[in-house]
């Protein structure tokens, strides 16, 4: 089956991004959301990957536990930092033999403390070219990129954000998942300005519901997303109440997910921190109910 198969033909690819988690706690309230995240029926589920392989034997624990648990194919993010060739080789082979479905090729963000990205020695500098060594080297996995509704921001110029996507996907990248984003009005453009450029893989909203308005400030500032007033007014409104907060972030979710669906989108990835009572509720708001 292609990593493309759920989101053609009028199908609906429903995705989740895990993160490896620090402790033995943490790793039991993780598999109690994928149990909870499992009943929804997802075509993927995937796991980040730390800078220069930092997460390596943690990414592979968990895609080894979601290979045993539950009959569902799984993708392992891999990035470019800190990494060379070889290396990268060496875990694109550890994840073929765990029968890992995909990867989502990623250059990666420097590393914590670094402002630039840096080409490690005998590593590679772009997206685009671990895409080519997937698909030249490892043919059998599918390849999701990441595409970017409101410009990466490193990119000098949304023309040539647009233009590197368009390279990623020609080198073979089979699915695009967005950046999170809390303005559909950038998704939709970014999806016609994506088409006006011939690229024709299918693009699948990346969406973060939102449960702690501080937390959110945090990682929208670190990736440039833009918060836009409907958004903030409501969790303003909502105060300190974390209740209220929970409620508030649902609700905006729920809507952008339901104008989302409205507009023909193929699919939804849930970036759910290892947590699922938001996005469940969202979910079910939208109607797609557990099996």
């Amino acid at each position: 089956m292609s990593i493309r198969d759920p989101y053609e033909n009028g199908r609906f690819g429903l995705s989740f991004e895990l993160f490896p988690p620090k402790t033995a706690e943490s790793a039991a309230a993780m598999w109690r959301t994928v149990a909870e995240l499992m009943a929804f029926e997802p075509a993927l589920i995937t796991c980040t990957y730390g800078a220069g392989g930092s997460t390596r034997g943690t990414t592979l624990d968990v895609l080894r536990g979601l290979r045993a648990r539950h009959e569902v194919p799984v993708a392992s993010h891999l990035t470019c930092v800190g990494s060379t060739v070889e290396e990268l080789r060496g875990y694109l082979r550890e994840a073929a033999d765990l029968g890992v479905a995909a990867i989502v090729a990623l250059r990666g963000d420097p590393p914590k403390g670094e402002t630039e990205f840096r080409q490690a020695d005998g590593g590679l500098r772009y997206a685009a070219e671990l895409v080519a060594v997937i698909r030249a080297e490892f043919p059998a996995f599918g390849i999701l990129v990441a595409g970017y509704p409101e410009t990466h921001q490193e990119a000098v110029s949304p023309v040539a954000d647009l233009e590197n996507l368009k390279r990623k996907c020609d080198a073979g990248g089979d699915v695009i998942v967005t950046q999170l984003f809390y303005d559909n009005a950038d998704f939709f453009r970014f999806r016609d300005r994506c088409e006006a450029l011939g690229i024709r893989s299918p693009i699948v909203p990346g969406i973060m519901p939102v449960t702690n308005y501080a937390q959110i400030r945090r990682i929208a500032s670190l990736c440039k997303a833009r918060l836009p007033d409907a958004f903030t007014r409501g969790f303003e409104a909502a105060g300190d109440d974390e209740a209220a907060q929970f409620e508030a972030g649902v609700d905006y979710a729920a809507r952008q997910v339901e104008e989302l669906v409205a507009g023909g989108v193929p699919g939804m990835h849930f970036y759910v921190l290892n947590k699922s009572p938001a996005t469940i509720r969202v979910l079910e708001h939208v109607g797609l109910r557990p099996a």
